[in-house]
């Protein structure tokens, strides 16, 4: 499977419970249009920061080592990819434990732009579950040998799949805005699951890599 195809269901990881929830509440927001697109800008940059950041430190990592021992490097590379995926999936099955929506949240029917730009730094830059998956990612792909864009392909999915509830607000208008809370509520509930199988999936992926290397 192409190294791309393996981590874009992780994309589902990065935008599931708050960032997606906050999403649809800068959909339903009196500035609706300028929110969710600065949320969507302020998320784009800093999954793009993260991922890179990552994936360079791997290139480097693996240019320096040479031929001197470029498979215990990879495979060295491969255990920290699962130490992190672990990390992650620990953080998401924590998180379910608070499963109603911070009451913070409530004030983003009135947020600017400003506010939802920021807020898409820092959920989807702060938060330990995509900062660790955003890492797995750029460690897999640069160890794959994959060329950077690929992390772009990777952010460029996760930022559409955070504004998918404006961009339904967009084209459906008032059906869309009757419908949110209920994707809301689900996502809240459930999202949880759906993210820990998609980690364990990547897990057994880089398990047997390490185990066929």
């Amino acid at each position: 499977m192409n190294s791309i195809l393996k981590v874009l269901p992780l994309t589902f990881v990065m935008i599931a419970e708050p960032q997606i929830i906050s999403a649809v509440f800068l959909a339903m927001s009196e500035k609706w249009k300028k929110n969710s697109a600065a949320f969507v800008a302020g998320s784009f940059l800093t999954v793009t920061f993260f991922v890179t950041v990552a994936y360079l430190v791997v290139r480097r990592l693996r240019t320096t080592t040479g031929t001197s021992g470029p498979k215990a490097t990879d495979e060295g590379i491969t255990i920290a990819i699962l130490v992190l995926l672990l990390a992650a999936a620990f953080f998401v099955y924590h998180r379910r434990k608070t499963a109603e929506p911070p009451k913070w949240m409530g004030a983003l029917q009135t947020a600017t732009p400003g506010l939802s730009f920021k807020l898409g730094l820092l959920l989807l830059g702060v938060f330990p579950t995509d900062i660790l998956t955003s890492t797995a990612v750029g460690f897999h792909l640069a160890r794959d040998d994959q060329p950077w864009f690929y992390c772009l392909t990777f952010v460029l999915l996760t930022t559409f799949l955070i504004a998918i509830p404006g961009l339904l607000v967009l084209v459906l208008g008032q059906r869309a805005v009757d419908s949110l809370p209920k994707v809301r509520d689900w996502m809240n509930e459930n999202s949880w699951i759906v993210s820990e199988a998609v980690i364990a999936l990547f897990v057994v992926l880089q398990v047997n890599t390490l185990v066929s290397s």
